[in-house]
């Protein structure tokens, strides 16, 4: 049952995508385990030049499924135009990609207190993309994370929303003095997100144990590098 972790060993940038292209012609599953849109794997084959920035680099190969797991944040708008992106190249991802059901969701709010965050620090700024990354893993640790599977509850969805905005939006208000997030714009974006990624999202995990059990090949998709990891990397100077 091997498992191949491609991880990068500096800063990012090593030629990942290369090495997991190639990695996935022998693999069952290709996943995603960590991060999010904030990665850019770039892909260059007979169908042209890629560059993926939440899903698997496995997606090329027809025979494997890609895994974005629960340790990813996930921006569904980058998410779906990127599925869209590939289906206009002539690469299908149906029955090929599932995403784990408690993957957290990179919510406009945090796009946005990321960037105001940022533009706060001045000549102190830490070099964010901007994409959310950090608030969204910041919700996650302190419990008030939205899951993928929590849009398939939109009515409790809204309640958690709610409660989320009350706090989110006094901070972007207060402390930022930027203009808050509406309630229902927010809702009905939930909605169409539901109905676009209902196809993909599932147990993830158990997919993968499954693969393992039987033998199967996983290769495992870093993000990043060592040198931006929180805990071995150049810190504070790392990514989320």
């Amino acid at each position: 049952m091997p498992a191949y972790a491609v991880l990068g060993a500096q800063w990012g940038d090593e030629g990942k995508g290369k090495i997991i292209d190639f990695l996935a012609g022998d693999a069952d599953i290709v996943a995603r385990f960590s991060g999010g849109n904030n990665a850019g794997h770039t892909v260059i084959n007979d169908l042209g030049d890629f560059s993926l920035h939440i899903i698997p680099c496995g997606v090329f190969r027809p025979n494997v499924m890609n895994v974005i797991g629960n340790g990813t944040v996930v921006d569904p708008d980058v998410l779906i135009e990127e599925i869209n992106s590939l289906d206009r190249a002539g690469i299908d991802v149906k029955g090929r990609l599932i995403i784990s059901e408690r993957a957290h969701l990179i919510m406009p709010y945090h796009v946005i207190l990321d960037t105001l965050a940022e533009t706060s620090r001045g000549i102190t700024a830490i070099g964010t993309t901007g994409k959310g990354i950090g608030p969204a893993y910041s919700d996650k640790t302190s419990r008030t994370g939205i899951r993928a599977a929590d849009l398939f509850d939109l009515g409790n969805l809204r309640t958690r929303l709610e409660e989320v905005l009350t706090f989110t939006n006094a901070v972007i208000t207060k402390v930022y003095g930027s203009d808050p997030v509406s309630l229902e714009d927010l809702y009905k974006k939930c909605e169409l997100w539901a109905e676009m990624l209902k196809p993909y999202v599932g147990p993830a995990g158990r997919y993968v144990n499954d693969t393992l059990d039987r033998g199967g090949n996983v290769v495992l998709e870093g993000a990043q590098g060592i040198l931006l990891d929180l805990d071995h990397g150049t810190y504070p100077f790392v990514t989320s």
